[in-house]
C-alpha cells in the first residue's frame, strides 16, 4: 500500500514514523516533507498548498497512492481533501466545509454560541475604529484573535489596554497576519490550565487521545512570544477523569453534533484547546488536524495501528474499531534555532546520532551535498517515553544533549508545570 502525507513538519514525521509500523504499508511519500524524514518517506517537491500538485501527483498511476492524509491546516482550508476525493484517492482529514473550524474564528466562536458549547465571551469586528472603540471600556486583560489562520501565532493576550490596542492595529491596519486579520475576536480572558486534546472523529463517533500540555512561550518560565509549540508533555495532569466526562458531554459530542446540523460533518482529527476554568472547562480553541508538537508526544504512546484507524475514520467505522493508547508518559523538547520566533540563522549542519532518530522527529532540515542542515525555526524534537512524568522529561533532555547544530536554542523547563501539578 503507498501512502501520501501532505506536509513537511515534525508532526508529519510523526505521523510517518507512525504509520510505518503497519506491515501492509509499502511507501510513503511526503509532500514536500523535508531532509530529515527522508530516511521514512520519498520527499517529493510540491508545496503542502499547491492544491492542484498534490492532486495531479496522487492522480497519476505512475504513483500508485492509495490512501492521503493532509495533515497541515492550510491544505485542509483550501480544500486538499475535497480535490483528492474528486479524483477518487480515499483521505484522512476534513473537507475544506469542516475546516473551517479552525480556518475562522469567527465561524467557530459563532458556533459555539449558538449551539451552548462553553467558551469566552466575545465581540466580533471588521472595522478597525469600533475594535478600539471598544476597547475603551473592555475588560483587562482581553484576548484578540485574527479570524483567519496565522501559523498559530494570531492570538495576543493583551494585559494593558494599550497592548490591546496595538493587538488591533498590528491586526487589522498593519496587517501582520494578511488577510487573516480583515476580522477579529476580541475574547474574554480566562485562566486557568490549559489542556490540549486531539480526537478521533468520523462525524458520528469521537474518540479523544491522550491529554498533552504545551509550552507555547519562547523563553523559560513562560516568558517571551508565542511561538508554534516549543515542547509538550502528556498526559495532562489537570485533566482528570471527572474533566474528561464533563468535557464529552458539553464539548466533543456537542460540537461534533453542531458541526453535523450545520450540513459541515467533520472526519479527521479534531483537536480541542481547553481551559479548566472555576466555572468548568471552555473551548479555547478548536484545530482541524493534529496538533505540532502535542502529536509527537501523544502517538507515541498509541499502542493500536494508526493507519487502521484513520481509515476506519474515512469509511465511518470508528465505533467498531479499538485505540488503545499505553499508560506511560510522554515527554517533547523542540530544539529551534536562536531567534525563533523573530528572526533566525539556516543552513547548519545538523547531527542526530543514529541510535536516537527514532526518537526524534524532525521539522526543519534540508540535505545539501550530502549533509543534513537546519531549515527553519523550530528544526525538531527530541520525545522520550518512560514510566513516570520525571523520568520522560529527564530522558528527553538526555537526547536534546546528543543532538548538536550551531545557533541551537530550546526551553530548559519543559513538563516542569505538569510535575508540580503532581503528575
Amino acid at each position: 500500500m503507498n501512502i501520501m502525507v501532505v506536509g513537511g513538519g515534525g508532526r508529519e514525521h510523526a505521523i510517518i514514523k507512525k504509520l510505518r509500523e503497519n506491515s501492509t504499508v509499502d511507501k510513503i511519500y511526503a509532500l514536500p516533507g523535508n531532509g530529515g524524514m527522508s530516511a521514512e518517506a520519498e520527499c517529493v517537491n510540491i508545496g503542502a498548498k499547491d492544491i492542484e500538485a498534490i492532486t495531479a501527483f496522487a492522480g497519476d498511476p505512475a504513483n500508485a497512492v492509495d490512501y492521503a492524509v493532509v495533515a497541515p491546516d492550510d491544505p485542509l482550508v483550501l480544500g486538499c481533501v475535497d480535490a483528492l476525493e474528486a479524483i477518487g484517492i480515499p483521505c484522512f482529514g476534513p473537507r475544506a466545509n469542516a475546516a473551517i473550524i479552525e480556518g475562522s474564528k469567527v465561524f467557530s466562536k459563532n458556533l459555539m454560541k449558538k449551539y451552548g458549547i462553553p467558551t469566552a465571551q466575545y465581540e466580533v469586528f471588521d472595522d478597525m475604529d469600533a475594535a478600539l472603540k471598544y476597547l475603551e471600556t473592555a475588560p483587562i486583560p482581553t484576548v484578540i484573535k485574527a479570524d483567519g489562520l496565522a501559523l498559530g501565532k494570531g492570538v495576543i493576550i493583551a494585559m494593558t489596554r494599550e497592548e490591546a490596542r496595538n493587538a488591533v492595529v498590528s491586526m487589522m491596519q498593519d496587517k501582520v497576519f494578511g488577510k487573516s486579520g480583515d476580522h477579529i475576536v476580541i475574547e474574554e480572558f480566562l485562566e486557568g490550565p490549559e489542556v490540549s486534546v486531539l480526537s478521533f472523529t468520523d462525524g458520528k463517533t469521537v474518540v479523544p487521545m491522550i491529554s498533552s500540555m504545551d509550552h507555547k512561550r519562547a523563553g523559560d518560565n513562560d516568558t517571551g512570544l508565542n511561538t508554534g509549540g516549543m515542547g509538550t508533555v502528556a498526559p495532562n495532569p489537570y485533566y482528570t477523569d471527572a474533566v474528561a466526562e464533563e468535557c464529552m458531554e458539553k464539548i466533543f459530542l456537542p460540537t461534533i453534533h453542531a458541526m453535523n446540523a450545520e450540513g459541515r460533518s467533520f472526519k479527521g482529527c479534531l483537536y480541542f484547546g481547553l481551559m479548566i476554568t472555576k466555572d468548568g472547562p471552555k473551548v479555547i480553541e478548536y484545530n482541524c488536524r493534529f496538533g505540532d508538537p502535542e502529536t509527537q508526544v501523544v502517538l507515541p504512546l498509541l499502542e493500536s495501528d494508526l493507519l487502521t484507524i484513520m481509515q476506519a475514520v474515512t469509511d465511518g467505522r470508528l465505533a467498531e474499531t479499538e485505540v488503545k493508547f499505553s499508560d506511560k508518559y510522554a515527554c517533547c523538547v523542540i530544539m529551534a534555532s536562536e531567534g525563533y520566533p523573530v528572526k533566525y540563522e539556516k543552513g547548519f549542519e545538523l547531527t542526530i546520532p543514529e541510535e536516537i532518530a527514532d526518537r526524534v522527529y524532525v521539522a526543519g532540515a534540508v540535505i545539501r551535498d550530502g549533509k543534513l542542515l537546519t531549515n527553519g525555526g523550530r528544526v525538531l524534537g527530541c520525545t522520550a517515553v518512560a514510566g513516570s512524568l520525571k523520568e520522560a522529561v529527564s530522558e528527553a533532555y538526555k537526547l536534546v544533549d546528543r543532538v548538536h547544530f550551531d545557533n541551537q536554542y530550546y526551553r530548559h523547563d519543559i513538563g516542569q508545570r505538569a510535575l508540580k501539578a503532581g503528575c
